[in-house]
């Protein structure tokens, strides 16, 4: 386990000394590196830069989250080309199952919580399915956008406050209260949820309008 750490350790220092030069764009080359292929520290590095450049902070969640929405799109065409047998191989038919409908009920909801947590959820896993289950381009990049976005925005907050040790104290923080965690989550998504259909709503009741005008004319 030590070993993997210092491994880890030195693999942030080799990215970090490549990528610093590019400032903004070497934390969104990051972002695309870690959700299309090779995982990387990003909640390490992401708070390495903050800190580096407090003023601009929330530039960096920005493109973090921009650049996930980005590489994401990697496992999702290939989940869509065709990867339900890859997907059956890595989980059982009763989670595979399991995940299909949640993805039938929301799909939007299904890859918007994922993209919020940080590790070790399995969160190439969902985008995968989400290409398996043939979700829309572009509801895919918005719920990994603003997942990531919120989740980003409370590691700058911490990082700002706290140093980069926040990597850290974001993890105990979802470890130690992940009740109170869940609970939040679950206040927002309602508040999703609800936004979403009066949206949704208000559409139709404009459509409605208008074939009723055209009726009248």
């Amino acid at each position: 386990m030590k070993h993997v750490g210092l491994l880890l350790k030195k693999w942030t220092l080799v990215l970090l000394a490549v990528l610093k030069p590019l400032g903004f764009w070497g934390a969104g080359a990051i972002a695309i590196l870690d959700s299309s292929t090779i995982p990387v520290p990003m909640d390490l590095l992401l708070a390495t830069y903050m800190w580096n450049d407090r003023a601009h902070a929330w530039v960096y969640v920005l493109m973090g989250a921009a650049g996930s929405a980005i590489g994401g799109l990697l496992p999702f065409l290939l989940g869509r080309a065709g990867g339900e047998l890859f997907l059956l191989k890595r989980i059982n038919r009763a989670r595979y199952e399991a995940l299909r409908n949640r993805f039938e009920r929301q799909e939007f909801l299904a890859l918007l919580v994922p993209s919020m947590l940080p590790p070790p959820t399995p969160w190439k896993l969902f985008v995968f399915a989400a290409g398996v289950f043939e979700m829309r381009v572009l509801p895919f990049m918005l719920a990994v956008f603003l997942g990531r976005l919120l989740r980003f925005s409370v590691l700058a907050i911490l990082t700002v406050k706290y140093g980069p040790t926040a990597v850290g104290e974001l993890g105990h923080l979802a470890h130690d209260h992940a009740h109170v965690l869940l609970s939040v989550l679950g206040l927002l998504l309602v508040g999703i949820a609800v936004y979403m259909l009066r949206q949704s709503n208000l559409r139709k009741g404009v459509a409605r309008a208008e074939r009723d005008g055209e009726f009248e004319n």
